[in-house]
């Protein structure tokens, strides 16, 4: 049996949120599963990942292979660094030492990230601003 951890989508139309369950590779998408590892919602700002890192963890010592989107989400909350770093035989201390050194420069790269998202809005703002008064006086010498 092939276990893989992946999303099974609910919520309502055009309002996703996806649970993140092991499952059997051959069930189908939103069919059985084995056991139900956490939820996903990409509607809140920003997304919600809830995880029960413990169960995680285990359903990778075993075997289960997560998909790709899952495991951008696992390597988004750090749980990837942690099970490589725990391949690699590295001890609990030296696990902790690297999550925490991971997750200071993590809360470094989302505040550039929205400082860039803000800039971004700012300069789309301005743009569309001057080109919507612009576009009457370039017509004002066509017209004399």
């Amino acid at each position: 049996m092939a276990v893989k951890i992946r999303l099974q989508r609910g919520g309502k139309k055009k309002q996703p949120i996806y649970r993140i369950v092991a499952a059997d590779s051959r069930y189908k998408r939103d069919g059985r599963f084995l056991e139900r590892l956490g939820q996903y919602n990409p509607s809140t700002d920003p997304i919600t990942i809830d995880l029960k890192e413990g169960r995680v963890m285990y359903w990778l010592g075993v075997g289960a292979t997560p998909t790709d989107t899952v495991k951008n989400l696992l390597s988004r909350k750090g749980i990837m660094l942690k099970w490589t770093l725990k391949k690699k035989g590295k001890d609990e201390a030296t696990i902790a030492a690297e999550f925490e050194k991971w997750s200071a420069s993590q809360s470094l790269k989302r505040g550039k990230e929205l400082a860039k998202k803000s800039r971004r809005k700012a300069t789309k703002k301005k743009a569309a601003a001057p080109a919507g008064a612009a576009a009457p006086a370039a017509e004002a010498p066509a017209q004399a």
